[in-house]
């Protein structure tokens, strides 16, 4: 088997979990992997689009962000941001965006914006950007995370943007009937969200990465006991990756 890379296994982790008929909502970096990598190799008749406007790119070449034109190369619609939005919350769709995250809670509740006090903060991320809007209107979200005990946290120093909230049917009461974080993809594991409480739970851990280590960078306790250990990178997922969504290692690296 070839190895792989972190950066890998969770773009593939990702990837996997997208389905045909799937309408994917992706930013800049590890997201755009993802979500290249998901159309190309395992649901070719999902659609990509773009915060600013491109509607299923061939995606020939990995853009560099968001805002490359190449995420308007080949489309069936260049739109703007405002219709880009429009598709995140129409309930026909079903729409999966893929998010970044500085914190994350074990009700999938994300912080993009400080570290520290709000006022007088120790780091002071973009904030939300378009993240709020998608978390609260999308059917579906699915994160991207570093696994640290400074990022899993029992309290958020800033809540961003809105996971499963408080657990339960909290969310539903603030008005807010679909979505919800599906799954966390970290460089250790797959986390998921039980279908009463919401709490996150490990689903996943790969390959030599044991349960223990997850625990122990972890800042709140976790369920363990539906994990199962994830399948290794194929030869096939490793070179259409390689070769075909990044062949120029644009991101893949730096990611």
């Amino acid at each position: 088997m070839a190895a792989y890379s972190d950066n890998e296994m969770m773009v593939i982790s990702a990837g996997r979990l997208i389905k045909n008929g799937d309408i994917i909502f992706a930013g800049t970096g590890v997201s755009m992997l993802a979500a290249t990598a998901a159309k190309k190799i395992y649901a070719p008749k999902a659609v990509i689009f773009f915060e600013t406007g491109g509607v299923d790119p061939t995606l020939d070449e990995i853009p560099m962000a968001v805002s490359d034109l190449r995420v308007m190369s080949g489309t069936c619609l260049n739109s703007g941001l405002i219709e880009a939005f429009s598709i995140v919350g129409n309930r026909k769709l079903r729409t999966i965006a893929f998010l970044g995250s500085a914190q994350i809670d074990k009700y999938g509740n994300l912080n993009t914006t400080v570290i520290g006090d709000y006022h007088c903060p120790t780091i002071r991320f973009p904030g939300s950007g378009g993240a709020c809007d998608v978390a609260s209107f999308a059917s579906g979200v699915i994160v991207f995370i570093q696994h640290d005990r400074m990022r899993f946290v029992e309290k958020l120093d800033y809540m961003t943007s809105i996971g499963w909230y408080h657990g339960g049917n909290s969310r539903e009461r603030l008005g807010l009937q679909r979505g919800g974080v599906l799954a966390v993809v970290t460089n250790l594991c797959i986390m998921k969200f039980d279908k009463e409480t919401k709490e996150m739970y490990l689903a996943e851990y790969y390959p030599g990465i044991n349960v223990e280590t997850i625990i122990e960078n972890t800042g709140f306790d976790i369920d363990t006991s539906r994990a199962v250990k994830t399948l290794r990178p194929s030869a096939k997922e490793l070179r259409i990756l390689r070769k075909e969504v990044d062949p120029q290692n644009l991101i893949l690296c730096n990611v």
